[in-house]
């Protein structure tokens, strides 16, 4: 998904989440920034530790961060318990 939106719109920058470009799912037209989807960001991260430390990772350090007008948009796609 994410070659696919950088070359529909090839004057665009995108600020990329490092590391989590398979859970990108689209792209907001109006303010052109990246759409990733929480719930496969937190199943890469589990790829490295566990459920209830993706997601605590992921609120403090991913979700958390404000990094400018670009900041990615983060769909919470599915409710975590």
């Amino acid at each position: 998904m994410l070659n696919s939106i950088i070359e529909n719109y090839p004057d665009e920058t995108f600020l990329i989440a490092d590391g989590f470009d398979q859970a990108v799912i689209g792209v907001d037209t109006h303010s052109m920034r990246l759409i990733y989807s929480v719930s496969k960001c937190i199943e890469i991260l589990e790829e490295d530790m566990s459920t209830e430390d993706a997601i605590e990772h992921f609120d403090y350090n991913v979700s958390g961060a404000y990094v400018g007008e670009q900041t990615p948009i983060w769909c919470y796609d599915l409710y975590l318990v």
